[in-house]
């Protein structure tokens, strides 16, 4: 079995630019997932896409900085500063992130020391590892992840309301 799949590259590219004419692009095989790893992706799959792709940040670098925009952002090496994005966020396994988080779908399989704020849904794989604070609508924990920190999910906008408005009263 090959352990990449070969598909023909999009149409050619305008002249000036350095894709070549009938190139194709290679795929390496990520070899076999566990079943959070597919209901995860799967949940990336059928949130909504914002326009921009996806940007990765590979895992032989190292960045200092700051992410802001649309589309979905991906980690697989480290990053040390914040990341809001209105798009989806994925912390591979082996990754480091040091900073805030705020995305639509957050999975992570790697490290976070900092908070997530706001996400719709956060999945934490079993190899990830997160210290700080959650703030979420939904979330996923696997077996044998680890987390330090206060998780709040299950509230939106309506439960918060309702639940200031009655230590207003009180």
């Amino acid at each position: 079995m090959a352990l990449w799949k070969e598909t023909p590259a999009p149409a050619p590219a305008p002249s000036g630019t350095p894709a070549a004419a009938g190139s194709t692009v290679t795929e390496l095989h990520k070899g076999p997932s566990t079943a959070q790893d597919n209901d995860a992706t799967r949940r990336l799959a059928s949130a909504p896409k914002p326009a921009g792709g996806e940007s990765v940040i590979g895992p032989e670098l190292t960045i200092e900085g700051k992410i802001q925009g649309g589309g979905d952002v991906r980690i697989a090496g480290r990053f040390k500063g914040d990341v809001s994005v209105d798009g989806n966020f994925r912390i591979d396994s082996g990754a480091r992130l040091e900073g805030q988080v705020k995305a639509s779908v957050v999975v992570v399989g790697g490290e976070l020391q900092g908070n997530i704020d706001a996400a719709k849904h956060v999945d934490v794989l079993s190899t990830g590892v997160i210290v700080g604070d959650v703030k979420a609508a939904s979330i996923t924990v696997a077996a044998g992840s680890r987390m330090r920190g206060h998780v709040e999910f299950g509230w939106d906008d309506k439960h918060s309301s309702a639940i200031k408005g009655a230590t207003r009263q009180v």
